[in-house]
């Protein structure tokens, strides 16, 4: 499992950075830096059914940083949600594919995401949901660290731990790098681990980039009697030399010289196909 999963993200990867750069916009840093977690979460992690993505039973995810939707547009199309060609209308217009993602236009969004902070908060009110509801599944919610800065998470954790939801797994993708520089210089935030945990909840930490820590890290929430926090510690731009680490890639433009040695660097064997896919599915959706 965990090799097919590597060889997964390895695509997806390649995936989000041909349709950004196609597209001539997007976040490309905090997508790429999410990948393994997308990538085992729905890989093997979720129930989930791409035939039936209403089932009432279905596992749920929040993607409360919106911002990375490349890489959950990526994932979806990758375990079939949709065509695999659509990816290349991202922020086109009429696409489904917007700039952040819209759960009226799109099967597998759960919650239409852009302002950052409301992630947790919606993901605590569906997990209550299924106590009322009867249905079993559980919730999982993908924020970033700079994300943290809004304090509507750190309402959400209190009330976490007032209700105890047994769940609900909050995946923190720990790159430690915002749209315009560090966390720390940013808004310094000391010890995340300790001020989770001083909220009475626990705290699980791991290489967001390995797939065997990340499946631990899941089982780890899944046996968790009440909510659990995951920091999965990431690098932003992951997988490509020049955008790892550096804010500037939050949402910088892919140039043609660019794409050109980002791909080299994560093997390109399927970019030209995909975008001549692309093209005649544009065309075909436009008659």
């Amino acid at each position: 499992m965990t090799a097919n999963l590597e060889m997964d993200a390895e695509q997806i990867r390649r995936d989000i950075v041909t349709m950004i750069h196609r597209a001539g916009s997007g976040h490309s840093g905090g997508s790429l830096s999410a990948v393994e977690i997308l990538t085992c979460l729905y890989g093997a992690v979720m129930r989930h059914d791409p035939g039936n993505p209403e089932d009432s039973c279905r596992d749920r995810f929040i993607l409360s940083k919106g911002h990375a939707a490349p890489a959950l547009y990526a994932v979806l199309s990758h375990y079939g949600y949709f065509p695999k060609e659509e990816l290349m209308t991202l922020r086109c217009l009429g696409s489904r594919l917007q700039g952040h993602p819209c759960r009226d236009r799109l099967p597998g969004i759960e919650l239409s995401t852009g302002s950052l902070g409301l992630g947790i908060s919606a993901g605590l009110g569906m997990a209550l949901a299924s106590g009322i509801s009867g249905d079993s599944y559980r919730v999982f919610v993908l924020c970033g660290d700079g994300e943290l800065n809004e304090g509507q998470n750190w309402e959400a954790f209190m009330a976490m731990n007032k209700w105890k939801p047994h769940n609900l797994t909050v995946i923190v993708d720990y790159n430690r790098v915002q749209l315009d520089g560090t966390a720390q210089e940013i808004m310094p935030m000391g010890s995340l681990r300790d001020k989770i945990q001083s909220f009475g909840l626990k705290a699980v930490c791991c290489d967001g980039h390995d797939v065997d820590q990340l499946m631990n890290a899941f089982n780890e929430a899944g046996d968790t009697r009440g909510p659990c926090v995951i920091l999965a510690y990431t690098v932003k731009g992951k997988g490509v030399s020049f955008m790892e680490g550096k804010s500037a890639w939050h949402g910088k433009t892919i140039g043609d010289q660019e794409y050109e040695a980002a791909m080299a660097e994560l093997g390109a064997e399927e970019s030209c196909a995909m975008q001549s896919l692309a093209v005649e599915y544009v065309r075909k959706e436009a008659n």
